[in-house]
């Protein structure tokens, strides 16, 4: 059996903001290595998050972020309580994402929110690009564009920006915030507006 010092549990806390106890169980179950503990808990927070995500989420914030006087972002998140709306984390969660808009740019939401017609237009052309391949073949790359086109369009499906290793979509942030804070949060609308732009 693996011993578990302190110093690892903290450090794992510190990074995750796992409780303690779920921190050393994670640590004694992936025999002390820092980055398969992660991972459980980032399962286990998502399995969380699942649980939850049925829940009515009605409080929350605005947020807004200007950049330069140049970008303006608003934005609505929604939780279930005004107790975690008050919450340094999910302010933070409120900032980032609204930073991240300004950044990058999502022309919608989620993908469910992207109009059917616009869908297939994205795959006519994706068909268009694909010769001389048997259709299930085509199929399958389409799909793959299609996904890669949600990818840079969607905001809960980008990668969110202060991720230096580009793994953390937004929605994964959302995810972990619900599995850390234990209440429902949604990401409900958002408006960007750029100077000079219609």
């Amino acid at each position: 059996m693996t011993t578990i010092s302190a110093d690892s549990v903290k450090e794992l806390r510190e990074k995750t903001g796992a409780g303690m106890m779920e921190c050393e169980k994670a640590l004694a179950e992936s025999s002390g290595d820092f980055e398969k503990a992660i991972d459980c808990l980032r399962q286990k927070g998502l399995a969380t998050a699942a649980k939850k995500s049925s829940r009515t989420a009605s409080e929350g914030l605005i947020g807004s972020y200007i950049h330069m006087d140049k970008i303006g972002v608003l934005l609505e998140v929604n939780c279930e309580t005004d107790f975690v709306a008050k919450t340094d984390d999910f302010r933070a969660l409120v900032k980032d994402i609204s930073l991240h808009i300004a950044a990058s740019n999502p022309a919608y939401l989620s993908r469910e929110d992207v109009p059917q017609p616009a869908v297939e237009r994205e795959k006519e052309i994706y068909r268009a690009q694909v010769t001389n391949k048997p259709p299930q073949v085509v199929e399958k790359i389409v799909e793959g564009k299609l996904d890669k086109f949600f990818g840079e369009s969607c905001l809960l499906e980008q990668v969110f920006i202060k991720d230096p290793e580009q793994k953390m979509k937004i929605k994964d942030l959302v995810t972990e915030k619900i599995a850390k804070l234990g209440e429902n949060i949604v990401v409900r609308r958002f408006a960007r507006f750029q100077l000079g732009e219609k």
